[in-house]
């Protein structure tokens, strides 16, 4: 079963390792996971983010103000 996430954020470092987080833990867990950046204002704001790194993961915003680590986004997509 494919996952569909988003990473949202300015394209900030936290932002940028929160992606290759979730490229890591997809591999880790031998998931197929489809990744999208999302870095314009309004979309953020449509999606309800309002503080970044923010991840949305098949239509449910999940975290948002914080770096999660592989393990956490592990947790998140074993869900």
């Amino acid at each position: 079963m494919q996952r569909f996430v988003k990473v949202f954020g300015p394209g900030c470092l936290k932002c940028e390792t929160l992606y290759e987080n979730v490229k890591k833990a997809a591999q880790e867990l031998g998931i197929e996971v489809f990744i999208e950046k999302v870095q314009d204002i309004k979309q953020m704001a449509l999606f309800g983010v309002f503080k970044t790194p923010a991840l949305w993961i098949d239509g449910q915003l999940v975290s948002q103000g914080e770096l999660l680590s592989v393990e956490d986004v592990k947790k998140l997509l074993s869900k």
